[in-house]
């Protein structure tokens, strides 16, 4: 392994980390945004949107990430809609993140028992306090697990961002790779990066799922 090689090439994949970073957590707020609402039109039962929800879950939940961004970046420039690869990159994880939040979410909303509820009402509670101060705090810190788990797998999903020409972590190493022939040390740079990543967000995920657990547990 030739470090001077690695030296040199760690500012091109420093660029490309930022970039990674900078697409993944904004597809993460749409993905959790567009997982709550999901969550709560199929919980509640909403009306033509809970059945429209359920169809856009198992659509993305049942189709790779890659496929839906060939089908935002290459497809709908065929019917006029142009949008740039940034944008295609987070629009798509978002779209692909909110399936597999919503799962996370609802689960948690079905979770919490009827008899809080009842008992929150009984004590003379509105709907929005009920919702405030007893679904969604225990409806939360039941979801944690998976949210976390979603967003850890969403990070990773990042790697195929290089096929609509995003110069992501994934894009550099197999550019590197294709002009000078350093697999070695494009390959360990790109473990290593993806580590720095991901790493961080596991730990503290663990410590808001320890937290949670014990405020819910009373302790």
């Amino acid at each position: 392994m030739d470090f001077e090689v690695i030296h040199s090439y760690i500012p091109l994949y420093t660029q490309a980390f930022l970039l990674t970073i900078k697409i993944g957590w904004i597809g993460i707020v749409i993905a959790v945004v567009i997982g709550i609402a999901t969550a709560f039109l199929q919980h509640f039962k909403v009306p033509v949107l809970a059945q429209i929800a359920s169809v856009y879950v198992e659509i993305f939940r049942n189709t790779p990430l890659l496929v839906q961004l060939f089908f935002i970046y290459f497809g709908l420039p065929k019917v006029g809609i142009m949008i740039p690869a940034e944008t295609c990159g987070a629009a798509g994880l978002g779209l692909l993140g909110g399936s597999y939040m919503a799962e996370g979410f609802r689960s948690g909303l079905d979770a919490v028992s009827k008899s809080q509820t009842e008992s929150a009402l009984a004590l003379g509670m509105t709907k929005v306090q009920l919702f405030r101060y007893v679904i969604f705090p225990e409806a939360f810190s039941l979801s944690v697990p998976a949210v976390v788990a979603n967003v850890i797998f969403l990070l990773k999903e990042t790697s195929v961002f290089s096929a609509i020409s995003l110069m992501d972590l994934m894009f550099t190493a197999k550019d590197l790779i294709g002009l000078y022939y350093n697999t070695t040390e494009a390959l360990f740079l790109l473990v290593i990066f993806y580590i720095i990543m991901l790493l961080p967000v596991s730990g503290l995920g663990s410590l808001i799922e320890k937290k949670t657990h014990l405020r819910t547990a009373g302790v």
